[in-house]
């Protein structure tokens, strides 16, 4: 009895090294449960800065386009989609000192022009826009480039989505009222040519804006037709 345990024993095959190796642990729930944990902490953290990023950048635009309205007489929407980079760039480097362009988004210039006299450019703010920006009275002038570059580059599709001066909204098809108005020079010289009074007297007329030409016309008509034509 006692050699035969003996026998059992020895017959046994001892456990090799290997074997023990190969043997798998179960998963350890502490550590699955971190790093579930850890990576939804992460999407927690990230959102939140994501979106105030997203919220500065948004007042970023509406600031700029607010800075180009100050002493700004004409704003143009150009549709923008379908112009390449090179393109645009191009565009910008064509376009006079007196004139800024500006991709934005519809909706945040529409925050910009809020209470405005520029609001009367929402008629215009549909599909993507390229936004110009002319600090001139020099309206022909500043248009121009913009139509040589559209012909050059055969551009029919990227054409003027709307504009507004003076508060008045003109559409693509009043651009021609625009790009014909009349130049300071131009004003000048008529002026020179219809009043009866010195050259001299006119000093502080020729310097002030156009806008305040008209005004003054009103008035010299007027006192002509107080004094009978004299």
């Amino acid at each position: 009895m006692e050699s035969s345990l003996c026998k059992y024993a020895s017959s046994k095959p001892p456990c090799s090294q290997s074997q023990t190796l190969t043997l798998k642990k179960p998963p350890n729930p502490l550590l699955v449960t971190f790093s579930s944990r850890h990576k939804r902490n992460n999407n927690y953290h990230f959102t939140p800065i994501r979106a105030a990023i997203s919220r500065s950048k948004k007042e970023e635009t509406v600031d700029a386009v607010k800075k180009q309205l100050e002493n700004c007489y004409l704003v143009a929407g150009i549709k923008y989609k379908g112009l390449t980079v090179k393109q645009f760039q191009e565009l910008r480097k064509s376009l006079p000192d007196s004139v800024n362009i500006l991709v934005a988004k519809n909706t945040l210039v529409g925050k910009a022009i809020e209470g405005t006299q520029w609001e009367a450019l929402k008629p215009c703010m549909k599909g993507m826009n390229a936004w110009l920006f002319v600090h001139s009275e020099e309206i022909p002038a500043a248009i121009k480039p913009y139509r040589s570059f559209q012909k050059e580059k055969k551009l029919e599709d990227n054409d003027f989505t709307g504009a507004v001066f003076e508060g008045k909204f003109y559409g693509p098809s009043d651009f021609k009222a625009l790009e014909t108005m009349p130049t300071r020079a131009e004003i000048y010289a008529k002026l020179l040519g219809s009043l009866k009074t010195p050259a001299s007297s006119l000093v502080g007329t020729l310097q002030a804006p156009a806008r305040d030409l008209v005004m003054v016309l009103k008035a010299y008509v007027q006192k002509l037709e107080e004094g009978g034509g004299q």
